[in-house]
């Protein structure tokens, strides 16, 4: 599997986590020893694992965590380092977000994510129209170098 192809599948492990409300599987996708920070929707910033993990048990384990789908996932690896812009769909609500992924002990883990309202929200990309405005894009898979 090429790097894109590993770096989609932890982004998208990210947000199956979310979706389980999986408190152990949230805390297992983020590094353990590169620095993390995180950035919610409203919030001021967040430094080091433990305040970002707390945040997010805090979320998982509210009354009502949101439901989240990622849309539109675009990775982008520079050696050992990665990241992925995504549309971030709610009930309502568009985010856009920068998951960033640092490599550890051969798998890609989250340093970094941070997530913000669009101004205008855009239309569903379509899977047979991500690739007519990218002439970088890898065959059908949307995946940028």
């Amino acid at each position: 599997m090429r790097d894109e192809e590993q770096v989609l599948a932890a982004n998208q492990a990210f947000y199956d986590a979310f979706a389980r409300r999986d408190v152990a599987a949230m805390a297992a996708q983020w590094a353990m020893r590169a620095p993390v920070a995180c950035v919610h929707p409203g919030w001021q910033a967040l430094f080091g694992r433990e305040a970002v993990l707390a945040s997010w048990r805090g979320i998982l384990e509210g009354p009502n965590p949101p439901v989240i789908r990622c849309t539109a996932p675009t990775a982008h690896v520079f050696g050992e380092a990665a990241l992925v812009i995504c549309t971030e769909r709610l009930p309502g609500v568009e985010l856009v977000a920068t998951n960033y992924f640092v490599r550890e002990d051969g798998a890609w883990k989250l340093a970094h994510h941070q997530a913000g309202g669009v101004a205008r929200p855009g239309e569903e990309r379509e899977e047979s129209d991500e690739n007519d405005d990218n002439d970088e894009s890898d065959d059908e898979s949307g995946l940028l170098h």
